[in-house]
């Protein structure tokens, strides 16, 4: 059954949108090209687009031509405004984009729960509102919130969990009645870190891959042909729990101590190296397993030391590779977070290595490539994702 005109309509406008959005600007002629739309069906889109202030003429194609076949049709990219927050136990980054993704402020602040839940949520709000404002943005459309922990599949919502700040839960809530007009959601931090790696990083040719989270905790998201898989309770991915050989104790449900947490989690790695006689660096504002890991690739302060330490640091994360291997055969698992970046390709040679020689899947392991900002960016790709969605919907 063919289409009706409007769904046509509605079809080749998002067709246009999408490119414009991939591609940068274009002629109408370069979009009849793409499209394989006719000359008069391009015209019209481009007058309803333009008409419903999604383009906009934003230049002329070529030095030496003019007039109307030379225009170059832009996405308005001041359409809507984005925000994207990155909440850790210990603060919250922030960016405020344009609709193409563009960041116009971006920022970060620790968050003193000390202070208080209400403290705590009032503090991060208020961070958020300023950093909006310093963007030069009206209101927000979107917000894409990543956040450690469960998200109900059912409400979409932050799970209750003892091993996180309360205030995590009731800052998605605040923010949505101060912000009354935008559209808050919030997503698995390692979720939003995969979708980043797999869009802009590490894992960008692959529609079936793990994600092994490694920065403060551990954790780990799945994505299989092509689409997030989050289980039946939201906790697909909670790899810290894991039970593994090395550990003094097994987990429990409350508690992942004594699961992979306890061999790859930041205290772990911390103590680790100090087992290899490796001292902790300074780090600045660089998670101190970060910094360790990062001076024991680069051979500090001891080469043979620095590699003992890698060795066995590798020993530990192929027991987790190989878990995941072994379940769901991925063929790719990327190293992610701070740590995994901070490891690199040697690390991850050395991982791989090691699960090559423990499971008869044959599984690549590799370095992320965006490290602890791959959540901020997830978040933010989301939310631009779920604003275009709205805006470039048929009316």
């Amino acid at each position: 059954m063919p289409a009706s005109p409007s769904t046509a309509r509605a079809i080749n406008d998002r067709s246009a949108l999408e490119l414009l959005q991939r591609e940068g600007p274009l002629t109408a002629g370069q979009l009849k090209q793409l499209t394989g739309l006719s000359r008069p069906t391009v015209a019209d889109l481009v007058d309803r687009l333009t008409a419903a202030g999604l383009i906009a003429v934003v230049g002329e194609a070529g030095e030496q031509r003019r007039g109307p076949n030379a225009k170059l049709y832009g996405i308005v990219a001041d359409r809507a405004h984005l925000a994207a927050l990155d909440v850790r136990t210990e603060g919250v980054a922030v960016v405020v984009a344009d609709l193409l993704g563009r960041a116009l402020a971006e920022a970060s602040l620790p968050i003193d729960a000390a202070s208080g839940t209400g403290a705590a949520v009032e503090q991060a709000v208020a961070f958020v509102e300023r950093v909006v404002k310093e963007a030069g943005a009206d209101r927000l459309h979107t917000v894409g919130i990543g956040a450690p922990g469960l998200i109900d599949p059912a409400s979409g919502e932050l799970r209750d969990s003892v091993s996180l700040p309360e205030w995590h839960r009731r800052l998605v809530a605040a923010l949505q009645e101060r912000l009354p007009e935008a559209r808050v959601s919030v997503e698995n931090e390692t979720n939003l870190a995969a979708l980043a790696e797999q869009r802009d990083g590490a894992a960008h040719d692959r529609d079936t891959f793990v994600l092994l989270w490694l920065g403060h905790g551990t954790g780990a998201a799945v994505v299989l042909d092509g689409v997030l898989r989050r289980g039946a309770s939201g906790g697909t991915g909670e790899i810290g729990f894991l039970p593994v050989p090395g550990t003094s104790n097994v987990p429990s449900a409350t508690d992942c101590g004594g699961g992979f947490h306890s061999l790859a989690g930041s205290a772990a790695v911390v103590e680790l190296a100090e087992e290899h006689g490796l001292g902790v660096p300074e780090t600045g504002s660089e998670p101190t397993a970060a910094a360790v890991v990062r001076h024991a690739v680069a051979g500090l302060p001891d080469a043979e030391r620095a590699g003992r330490f890698l060795d066995a640091f590798a020993d530990r994360l192929a027991i987790g590779v190989a878990s995941v291997a072994a379940v769901l055969d991925p063929g790719c698992v990327v190293l992610g977070g701070e740590v995994g970046q901070a490891g690199g390709a040697r690390l991850a040679a050395r991982v791989g290595e090691r699960v090559r020689r423990m499971s008869p899947l044959p599984t690549e392991v590799r370095a992320g490539a965006l490290g602890g900002g791959a959540v901020l960016r997830g978040a933010l790709l989301t939310a631009r994702d779920r604003a275009q969605d709205d805006l470039f919907a048929p009316r």
